[in-house]
């Protein structure tokens, strides 16, 4: 190991100091931004006062909650209580409100709002030429597909809500539990659930069927966790609130915490008979929740009705938008001041050309006396009207189709389906696909995201002795070895494998009182419940690594066997025991440890904790034996990739116990800030500690992790892995995963907070544009691969976080580092700070890879924030845990895998996958192709809506600016709704410029999506002047040709409504042509829609134009005949091949240049 560790390139700042022995400027775990006084001495937080204004709940007391001083202002001067009923309402509309509301919320979009403004000024006749329909058809087309997908989204709404409401539990009501319905549940109320029962609102469990208080309950509609949890309710309700008398005669008071959306925590206080007793999340059942392998339980309703958490979780989340959303609205914006702009050039022209021809020719009088002022300023508005089509209103609803579709695609492709656990991909948003063809930075998780998560007892190391090699008798290791026999366990899981017999043997021999003792603190040392399942023993434990180390134990002969709240009792060697609980000091992100406090049969007290080895030699005592060889111990486990724990135990006197438990409770209750509180007493006990050993699990890499971050690495995509695991475990799980490679130099926590203060006083000391220039160099001047492997506490103090006064004052003790702000002592200012975060954010994206360890969520949220702030890159975080939320909800695109941690990371997620694996077809193919799709979408959406509008530009020359259009009506309002709609769609769901094996194949073809190349300013203007040149050549070669002509029958057919059959059908069959040369990727539905949308056109046209028609609405239907008399003269179909010729040629040209002289990385 020590020799493939010294072949790979290290960068040192210290001859002293050297990576593998890190200094920590501070604990890896102070994360938390409060800065207080050094000087000030930690106290045990003492409990907080009452809140005024807290939430309080009275026992079976349904008046308490209409007391004065819980009644709200709702209007002028009515007031209701606070407390929601237990009635929910989610739907939006009814049927008075439905019309109203739905189209108020639907013109608050710009784009609505824009075409109903239109449709006002065509009613006034002095303005508008079009007729009215033009706009009232594709508008009320947009309006009425949305409307009816809200309709029947309220309607399903509608429907839950009443079912739900409607739904029966027992209340207890005067005296005895009676049926009522859930919308008559009140807070206050005690209800009774049975098995399978959905629990109605936020409950505070008071007493079950099952002993110890224990209730089984599903969250999959709450998280989307099918595994079952429990929950306990306090040991004293238990005993005392079984029988129903008990409970109708209960009258506690519950002060607690307001409603929340937070479904993580709950704080509260039981004041009942002179005695306070602490509430939290493990004695809640939330609304949502369904009772599972539980008979009977009772409780009291704390938060109903729009107060749960459930519902409070219901609220609108951060809208993400792509790139290409706001290029899409900056273009639009940019048309319509386009639009302004030539509609004030053509009401100018029409006010010049009113004053020297239009006023002196009698045939033009239309007896108005009207200013040519006056008639420029009516133009203007005309020309708005005319010319309105150049803001597209179909472009988003098209928009919203395509990434529907594109999304299903997502999710119906099987190559991202795992059999295994029955999991398909799943796009859990509709509105971010062409942004996974952009993805710059990618931030995941190790445990769970690169590796399988599932934990395997490997190796230990008990006082200073390492056991899980195989070894014969002589003590020489074996390559292979077959697993040791636990035959003579009665209760050892049949899947536990270890390889090392001499371990077995020691513990069987009972020589070693170490050895026992740390296979006794496995099995006592958790929050692991168990349950019998046809004979076996079937742990559920909160973490992977949790259960395997209690079913390590197991194995060894140390069986967990049940738990109540005050006891649990093990298996010691086939002897039962049971330890008396005392107190349980349970793990968070921050302590990166849990301890237990037991009272032993002999009455001895014993605390027992394990954690991270950061912390537990932090609190070590002097007198501790076995420390430097349990830590070489541990950085051998971390270089073979094993996770590491560190096992530890003191023995506690009966005073200091009792004056410590009286400390612990006080925090218990306390309302405000309980976690710090109890986390400061909980720093009282965990001190001196004895060390017995460590742990080391393996958790394997997933299937096709080195392969897919080398495909993303070749597509020039950064990798960030983010851990909480040891530098050593990440470093080599680093090159595991071929994310590092023996060819890059090695950076460290030290080396870069050298570089960055290096930095930061060169520009302090120098000024100017030269320094400036200086500074901007890169760090790493040198050829080669560089990465970055940084720790939490190194990432604080390179970035100057603010850190908890009792973790500073701790560390002050212990001799550690000050923590200055600066290398040179000096005060840092906001603007100093910010520029000091640029600089690591620079000199981290200049590495090819790097792996920030030790960190907590918070940490992983804030390296993807400044990545996304001083780069602004498009970031992708994916994880699998609770500890990933952060990092998922602050990317621009969440990933959440389906993997051993529950559900949390998949439901705040934007794309679910079941393996790492599957990110490379996601970003690679789906990813790709949905960014060319949309790209080549939008880019011919503006080039087809230039072409079509501008003609009436043009015409503007020969109808003396008057605001006439170069259309028939019909043909203006069906042009985007029917004729041009399907061909472009289609190439927006389907087109592929290369096949998914080849987009996998050359990872490279991803770099157009990530220098936006496809669509941006360059490739709008493009679209506009080829519109510009389409709209040229359709209008005037048929005005060439209607200028000078004789048809068959002697009549020149130069007539307005002819020219303007000729026109359109020059641009209808140009436009589909068109379309046509930039499909990459035909099938049969694109073959369809193209000539099926001609075919349309001239049947929909024929028909419209008909006598028939004409005569049951005359004053709708106006050309009449015009198409049969126009199209049966040959050199007007002449004229129209002449014409979508000459727009096409150019176009061609081009392509054919480009592909042979200018060819993209497609085209290669």
């Amino acid at each position: 190991i020590q020799t493939f560790k010294m072949s790979r390139p290290r960068v040192d700042s210290e001859e002293s100091l050297t990576p593998d022995d890190e200094v920590m400027p501070y604990s890896d775990d102070e994360t938390d931004d409060e800065l207080e006084p050094e000087d000030e001495v930690v106290q045990p937080a003492a409990p907080a006062p009452e809140p005024e204004a807290g939430w309080k709940v009275k026992a079976n007391d349904r008046d308490f909650c209409n007391l004065p001083e819980f009644q709200k202002k709702t209007f002028l001067c009515f007031k209701k209580s606070k407390y929601s009923g237990n009635a929910i309402r989610t739907y939006k509309y009814n049927v008075i409100t439905f019309l109203p509301l739905n189209l108020l919320e639907q013109f608050k979009r710009a784009a609505n709002f824009y075409f109903l403004v239109l449709l006002i000024l065509q009613i006034i006749p002095q303005i508008s030429t079009l007729p009215w329909y033009t706009t009232l058809v594709p508008l009320v087309l947009v309006l009425g597909i949305t409307a009816i997908k809200d309709l029947l989204d309220d309607l399903a709404r509608h429907r839950l809500d009443k079912e739900i409401n409607n739904r029966k539990c027992e209340v207890l009501l005067n005296g005895r539990f009676q049926e009522a319905k859930w919308l008559d549940i009140q807070v206050g109320d005690v209800v009774r659930l049975k098995k399978n029962d959905f629990i109605p609102a936020d409950i505070l469990l008071l007493s079950t069927s099952e002993p110890n208080s224990l209730c089984y309950v599903e969250t999959a509609e709450l998280d989307g966790e099918t595994n079952l949890k429990f929950k306990m309710g306090l040991k004293v309700t238990h005993e005392k609130l079984q029988e129903e008398s008990q409970l109708a005669s209960f009258d506690a008071m519950i002060i607690c915490e307001e409603p929340n959306n937070r479904l993580d925590k709950f704080t509260g206080t039981m004041n009942w008979q002179k005695d306070a007793y602490p509430l939290e999340l493990d004695n809640m059942l939330l609304r949502g929740c369904k009772i599972r392998n539980t008979e009977e339980c009772r409780g009291i309703v704390i938060f109903a009705g729009a107060d749960t958490k459930i519902m409070r979780n219901g609220g609108k989340t951060r809208f993400k938008r792509t790139k290409i959303d706001y290029l899409m609205n900056y273009m639009v914006y940019t048309i319509f001041v386009m639009l302004i702009l030539i509609c004030a050039g053509l009401a100018i022209g029409h006010t010049f050309w009113y004053e020297s021809i239009g006023s002196k020719a009698w045939y033009l009088s239309d007896g108005q006396n009207q200013t040519s002022s006056y008639r420029g300023f009516l133009t203007f508005w005309g020309y708005i009207i005319v010319l309105n089509t150049m803001v597209p209103i179909s472009l988003y609803v098209s928009v919203e189709v395509i990434r529907l579709g594109q999304s299903k695609f997502i999710n119906w492709d099987l190559q991202m389906y795992y059999a295994e656990k029955d999991t398909p991909a799943k796009a859990r948003t509709t509105t971010l696909n062409e942004q996974l063809g952009q993805i710059e930075y990618i931030f995941s998780d190790k445990t769970g995201t690169l590796t399988q998560n599932i934990m395997a007892f490997k190796k230990c190391n008990i006082s200073g002795r390492t056991f899980g090699n195989s070894t014969n008798k002589d003590g020489m290791t074996l390559d292979r070895a077959s697993p040791v026999d636990f035959s003579w366990n009665k209760y050892t899981d049949r899947k536990f494998q270890f390889f090392d017999s001499h371990l077995v043997s020691l513990i069987r021999s009972k020589s070693d009182p170490d050895m026992l003792e740390f296979f006794k603190l496995l099995s006592l040392c958790h929050t692991v419940m168990v349950e019998q399942k046809d004979g076996e023993l079937v742990y559920q434990a909160a973490s992977p690594d949790e259960g395997a180390l209690v079913t390590a134990a197991r194995c060894f002969g140390f069986v967990f066997l049940s738990r109540t709240q005050d006891t649990i009792t093990i298996s010691e060697m086939g002897e039962e025991t049971t330890y008396e609980t005392l107190a349980l000091l349970d793990f968070n992100s921050d302590r990166k440890r849990m301890s237990v406090i037991l009272r032993c049969p002999d009455g001895r007290i014993r605390l027992y904790c394990k954690g991270a080895d950061t912390v537990i030699y932090q609190r070590l005592s002097p007198d501790s034996l076995h420390k430097e060889t349990t830590q070489e111990a541990l950085d051998i486990f971390a270089n073979e990739t094993l996770r590491t724990l560190c096992l530890c135990y003191k023995d506690i006197t009966d005073e200091e116990f009792s004056l410590w438990s009286s400390k612990h409770k006080e925090a218990s209750v306390a309302l405000t800030n309980r976690e710090e509180a109890v986390d400061a007493v909980s720093e009282l006990i965990e001190k001196d500690l004895m060390m017995i050993g460590a742990t080391a699990i393996e958790d394997k890499l997933q299937d096709g992790v080195p392969e897919t971050i080398a495909n993303l690495a070749r597509a020039d995509i950064k990798i960030w892995v983010l851990t909480g695991d040891k530098k050593e475990t990440a470093e080599n799980i680093g090159y595991s995963c071929e994310l590092l490679t023996d060819d890059m130099t090695i950076h460290y926590g030290e080396d870069v907070n050298q570089k960055l203060s290096d930095r930061q006083t060169q520009r302090r000391n120098e000024g100017g544009a030269a320094n400036k220039n200086k500074t901007n160099e890169p760090f790493f001047p040198d050829a080669g691969k560089n990465a970055l492997i940084i720790t939490g506490g190194w990432l604080n103090e390179i970035l100057h976080e603010k850190k908890k006064k009792r973790r500073r004052l701790r560390l002050r003790r212990l001799g550690k580092r000050p923590a200055t702000n600066s290398q040179d002592g000096q005060p840092m200012n906001d603007k100093e700070k910010e520029v000091r975060q640029r600089d690591f954010v620079d000199m981290a994206c200049e590495c090819s890879a790097v792996i920030c360890c030790r960190v907590t969520p918070k940490q992983k949220a804030n390296v993807v924030s400044l990545v996304k702030r001083y780069k602004n890159a498009v970031t992708l975080s994916i994880g699998d845990g609770a500890n990933d939320v952060n990092m998922i909800k602050t990317a621009d695109i969440g990933v959440g895998i389906s993997g051993q941690e529950g559900m949390q990371a998949v439901m705040s997620s934007d794309y679910a996958l079941a393996q790492f694996r599957y990110l490379q077809r996601l970003l690679l193919v789906h990813g790709r192709w949905s960014y060319i799709r949309m790209c080549k979408f939008l880019r011919f959406f503006f080039y087809k809506n230039f072409a079509f509008t501008l003609a009436h530009f043009w015409y503007s020359f020969f109808s003396g600016f008057s605001a006439q259009i170069a259309y028939e009506d019909w043909f203006i309002t069906l042009y985007n709704v029917l004729y041009t709609s399907l061909p472009v769609l289609l190439v927006g769901l389907l087109d592929q410029d290369v096949n998914d094996k080849l987009s996998l194949r050359f990872p490279r073809l991803y770099l157009p999506g990530q220098q936006g190349s496809l669509f941006n300013y360059t490739n709008f203007f493009i679209s506009l002047f080829h519109g510009i040149f389409t709209s040229l050549i359709i209008f005037f070669i048929p005005y060439g040709a209607f200028l000078q002509t004789m048809g068959q029958d002697g009549e020149a057919p130069s007539d307005y409504q002819s020219f303007a059959v000729v026109t359109a059908s020059s641009l209808i069959m140009t436009v589909s042509l068109q379309i046509s040369l930039d499909t990459s990727y035909w099938t049969f539905v694109n073959c369809f829609a193209v000539l099926g949308s001609i075919a349309i056109y001239f049947g929909v046209m024929f028909d419209i134009q008909s006598a028939g028609i004409h005569v049951i609405f005359p004053s709708f239907f106006k050309f009449t005949g015009v198409a049969a008399n126009a199209l049966r003269q040959p050199y007007l179909w002449l004229t129209i091949i002449l014409t979508v010729g000459m727009s096409l040629l150019p176009a061609i040209c081009i392509q054919f240049l480009c592909k042979t002289i200018w060819p993209t990385v497609g085209d290669k």
